[in-house]
């Protein structure tokens, strides 16, 4: 599988493309800035995009989706929990002292246990919330490999003091999805460096 990983936008987002090398179709995760290193990647590679897929709608995860999605003429994935927050980009980053665009509405909404294909890959939606109400994890099984979104950082966890956030969901949310996945499964976190599921179960301070 192709993964690649781009750091982005005004607060050091984690957005990833994923393709497939024989069908060259490919998945956005998290476009939240810097669009021309985004479209650097995916034309390096020759693929064509299908899917842009929003881990949570908070602004520094999304800022990039209008000009992704028309870019590439893919649709937009985000779960229903946090659409809303898609129409508030420019509102919210502006309270930050940031500058945002509004994305577009999804075409669709993502659900826990629903599967993306990309080519010969499978992208497994796994609905954490805690961090938002519609916070997902992106697993896909065959490489070994989760996107956890600000749900699960390298000996961290998501933030719970923003709208929409609970501590107690996030954990369970954490324990339930995430802890269950074998050990060796790469994590790959919204913001900071890959850690794994065996390492966060052991040292993590917040289980």
């Amino acid at each position: 599988m192709i993964f690649e990983e781009i750091i982005v936008g005004p607060l050091s987002v984690n957005c990833f493309v994923l393709g497939c090398e024989k069908s060259l179709e490919g998945v956005v995760v998290d476009p939240g800035g810097d669009v021309e290193m985004i479209e650097l990647v995916v034309k390096n590679h020759q693929l064509k995009i299908k899917t842009i897929i929003n881990t949570h709608g908070h602004f520094d995860h999304v800022g990039g989706n209008n000009r992704v999605a028309t870019s590439f003429g893919a649709r937009l994935l985000i779960h229903q929990g946090d659409s809303y927050l898609l129409a508030r980009v420019a509102e919210v980053a502006s309270m930050y002292g940031m500058a945002g665009e509004n994305s577009p509405e999804p075409d669709d909404f993502l659900k826990d246990g629903m599967e993306i294909t990309f080519g010969g890959y499978v992208i497994k939606v796994l609905h954490t919330p805690g961090h938002t109400q519609g916070g997902c994890c992106l697993y896909v099984k065959e490489e070994k490999i989760v996107i956890t979104g600000d749900t699960l950082f390298a000996d961290s966890i998501g933030r719970t003091d923003l709208p929409g956030g609970s501590h107690e969901q996030l954990l369970e949310s954490i324990r339930t999805k995430l802890f269950t996945l074998p050990d060796d499964v790469t994590a790959c976190p919204g913001h900071g460096p890959h850690t794994t599921i065996g390492h966060e179960k052991r040292c993590n301070p917040y289980f």
